[in-house]
């Protein structure tokens, strides 16, 4: 199974660039021309944060263009919500995330789950959106719904996709962004076969391991953030990228990253000091987060 893995589009109703320059429609259409000759893919994930605005607009450009890179290839896309998506207007243009779902979990407050099986292996996108909050967080219900999927088997194993890292580095905002509840979760899939979690929404790339999972992070598209900076800080900078993640390899999950050739690679998107990110913690993190 060949899965090409995206995040953190941010795509908006405008199609255009926002206050700092960032223009994911722009971001993702240059990524995807660089991948033009991408060899055959069995699906297509985009963990979250797929509009910047929760537009219906947004999620329908999405569509347009992924749809349209992934039918060439053959292959399906798949997607989760994140903490900037709107889940009545996702539902609206990608409704479960899946073309085709086995399963689909819908919660109390509109979260959408689904399961599908590609290549022998089974794909579950869980849903981590908090409203108003830039934290994740899974309820008892889907853990539940996850619990009872991964009573029996798959033929080749699962992937699960989601957009809040169950893991982090030593990194304030990160800690306090990621997914909240990260111990239930590893409860949930110690012992079942879930081999590999696929998250992003931290935009750089970080591997680590959860329980038996390989828990991998994918830099995003509309920009990545650079931990060059002075610590307690926060640089983004241009450049989309993505990830190519292959579970067929003899020493798989074998997983590498891709970089769209950018004019402005490297440049700054924007910079947030040390108050700034204390502000974003405050405003966006748990009310038990502290900053530090």
């Amino acid at each position: 199974m060949r899965i090409l893995h995206l995040s953190d589009t941010h795509l908006d109703r405008s199609g255009g660039p926002d206050a700092d320059g960032a223009d994911g429609t722009s971001a993702l259409r240059r990524l995807l021309a660089e991948l033009g000759h991408l060899p055959a893919l069995d699906a297509v994930v985009v963990t979250g944060d797929v509009a910047d605005d929760g537009s219906r607009e947004a999620y329908a450009r999405a569509r347009e263009l992924l749809t349209g890179y992934a039918g060439r290839r053959g292959a399906n896309v798949f997607y989760t919500t994140g903490n900037h998506d709107d889940r009545a207007a996702f539902a609206d243009v990608l409704g479960s995330g899946h073309v085709q779902p086995e399963a689909v979990y819908e919660g109390a407050a509109g979260e959408r789950a689904g399961a599908s099986t590609v290549a022998g292996w089974r794909l579950i996108t869980l849903d981590t959106l908090v409203p108003g909050k830039g934290y994740g967080r899974l309820d008892g219900s889907q853990l539940d719904w996850l619990r009872e999927l991964l009573v029996t088997p798959a033929p080749l194993g699962t992937v699960l996709a989601f957009h809040h890292p169950p893991v982090a580095l030593d990194v304030d905002v990160q800690r306090a962004l990621g997914l909240q509840n990260s111990t239930e979760l590893a409860e949930a899939i110690r012992g079942t076969d879930v081999q590999l979690i696929l998250c992003g929404h931290f935009h750089l790339q970080i591997l680590a391991r959860l329980e038996q999972a390989v828990v991998w992070v994918t830099p995003g598209v509309v920009s990545r953030i650079d931990l060059t900076a002075r610590p307690g800080t926060e640089r983004a900078v241009h450049g989309p990228s993505a990830s190519l993640v292959d579970l067929g390899a003899p020493h798989g999950p074998l997983i590498h990253t891709l970089h769209a050739r950018d004019p402005r690679m490297g440049e700054t998107v924007y910079e947030a000091d040390e108050e700034e990110m204390r502000e974003v913690i405050e405003r966006l993190g748990p009310s038990t987060a502290s900053p530090n």
